[in-house]
């Protein structure tokens, strides 16, 4: 048996274990799902009061937002899964996720312990799947986050938002936040258009479909995450020239990191501790994630780093009941 289907067959089997799960108990949840309680009011589930509930798992799996290619970050995050495994004394397993639901499923699930989730699925993680974010990518310097841009092709004939009445425009995912929903807020909040009634929306599951579609001329426009049109251009998957961007967003916080809420505190400080003590220079990580200008872990809180995102949630109307 090959070395592929070996991992394999570790990630199926770890998929038939789940996480015990925290019985119901009237307790302060806020939005959190029924099985989480949030008794310190920092919008996170708490780790179980029951060491009984805590999780200490032999294997770690791990797992990235899928915003392009899963295959193009698995070997990025190498060198750091590596460091991840020195610093726990666990074997460490990148799981490519397909989709942001089948990511937050398989948290929600049990089957995935640490993660990267992208910035509009952060709150459903949360909520739904007991997600414990505490970092996000930053410059040397300190800076972070991203802008949603909305591009086109030069052309296209469209030159301002308005332009988009009566055409398609492609998103990415329901969950993604650049790929659908600050761009839903904006577009009805300031330019007074709605999917279906002024434009016809289209899904293009991942931010790099998105971009190769409006590059290739498949979409007239697409809204997109910068930081991976960045990343795309510096690895010269497209040329700089070949889209346009008309609109520019504010600056949203980009993925966060964390660890599912029922992990023993120990093995979660350790975790911690490897994101925060992670020599950048020189590693597999710098490589990919410097084309986006990004050089370390910075720490984070859920509450104060997502607000903006939950305002635009509300105004969307979407609701982190879980399915």
């Amino acid at each position: 048996m090959n070395k592929t289907k070996l991992v394999i067959g570790a990630i199926g089997a770890l998929m038939l274990s789940a996480f015990s799960v925290q019985a119901a108990e009237d307790c302060p949840r806020g939005d959190l799902d029924e099985r989480y309680c949030d008794r310190d009011g920092d919008l996170l589930a708490d780790t179980p009061t029951d060491p009984a509930d805590w999780v200490n798992p032999d294997t770690l799996i791990f797992a990235y937002t899928p915003v392009e290619d899963p295959a193009v970050y698995k070997e990025a995050w190498s060198d750091f899964l590596d460091y991840l495994e020195e610093k726990t004394g666990k074997k460490v397993i990148f799981f490519p996720v397909q989709s942001n639901a089948a990511q937050i499923e398989a948290m929600r699930s049990g089957r995935l312990h640490i993660a990267g989730f992208n910035t509009g699925s952060n709150p459903l993680a949360v909520n739904c799947a007991g997600f414990n974010p505490f970092t996000i990518m930053a410059s040397k310097d300190g800076n972070f986050g991203y802008e949603m841009e909305i591009i086109t092709y030069p052309g296209s004939g469209i030159e301002t938002v308005e332009d988009i009445r009566g055409k398609t425009l492609a998103f990415t995912s329901p969950t993604s936040n650049s790929g659908f929903k600050a761009p839903s807020a904006i577009l009805k909040a300031d330019f007074d258009m709605i999917p279906d009634r002024d434009f016809e929306a289209v899904y293009s599951g991942k931010h790099d479909n998105s971009i190769l579609g409006v590059a290739n001329k498949d979409y007239p426009a697409a809204s997109i995450a910068n930081s991976v049109l960045s990343r795309m251009i510096s690895r010269g998957v497209i040329n700089e020239g070949d889209v346009v961007s008309i609109y520019k967003s504010q600056t949203f916080p980009t993925t966060g990191f964390g660890v599912a809420y029922n992990l023993d505190p120990a093995l979660k400080e350790q975790i911690r501790d490897a994101f925060f003590t992670f020599e950048w220079d020189g590693t597999s990580l710098q490589r990919e994630f410097e084309k986006s200008n990004e050089g370390q872990f910075l720490p984070m809180t859920y509450k104060e780093f997502w607000e903006v995102i939950r305002k635009i949630d509300t105004a969307n109307g979407v609701s982190y009941a879980c399915e």
